[in-house]
């Protein structure tokens, strides 16, 4: 389904670089996005196909998830509601190189290519905001890698659940399935380590959600983990 509606033009109006364009593009903007939907599990976007332009959350949320792990369960990283990804493919002339995955009922906003290709000509702000974001993806993804071949599953748990990759909120609305997709471990790994998690006062656990108590005392635990 694609159309575009009031919650994209509120999204899109609310981005720290909109307000400084120039009136004109500005409604060029808004009119020029679209909104697709999927449902949970659905690949959104697949790997291989033609890159339209950068994608944003509206609601939902996604994984981005490598070809090679379709058998497996893995993921590069999540993407929730109010985040934009794929600023890296939206800049090069190749097909995409993941999958992206909705790990529940899931709307994405896209601004296609030309108009991305023209703020990032135009707009300074713009420019800042791509660059600050870029350097997240950048570091979240190093991270992933080494969690990924050198850490426990409880660092990888405790990983997937810190700041580095949510910022907005503590309370995270995680079922154990997502968190199993996310950092590639079975959702009975996920249970046993949030078990243990919400005995420590970390998190608390409510109808399979999760929530952060004690950001300081996941913090001390990563670091405790990461030595393991």
């Amino acid at each position: 389904m694609f159309d575009t509606s009031p919650t994209a033009e509120r999204f899109i109006a609310a981005q720290p670089w909109f307000a400084g364009l120039p009136v004109a593009l500005q409604a060029q903007i808004r009119d020029s996005v679209v909104v697709t939907e999927g449902a949970k599990g659905e690949v959104m976007l697949p790997a291989g196909t033609s890159v339209e332009g950068w994608h944003a959350v509206l609601s939902g949320m996604v994984m981005l998830r490598s070809p090679a792990s379709r058998t497996r369960t893995s993921a590069f990283i999540g993407i929730p509601d109010g985040e934009w990804f794929g600023e890296g493919s939206a800049m090069k002339p190749e097909p995409r190189k993941y999958d992206v995955v909705a790990l529940r009922p899931t709307q994405l906003l896209c601004l296609p290519l030309p108009w991305f290709a023209a703020l990032r000509d135009g707009s300074l702000e713009f420019n800042q905001f791509l660059v600050q974001h870029l350097n997240l993806r950048l570091g979240q993804a190093m991270t992933i890698i080494e969690a990924g071949r050198m850490r426990s599953p409880e660092h990888r748990v405790a990983l997937y659940l810190s700041r580095i990759f949510w910022r907005s909120t503590r309370r995270l609305n995680l079922t154990q399935d997502e968190i199993g997709q996310l950092a590639g471990l079975s959702r009975q790994t996920v249970n046993r380590v949030l078990r243990s998690l919400e005995e420590s006062g970390i998190v608390s656990l409510d109808f399979g959600r999760v929530a952060i108590v004690d950001d300081e005392a996941l913090s001390n635990h990563l670091k405790a983990t990461a030595s393991a």
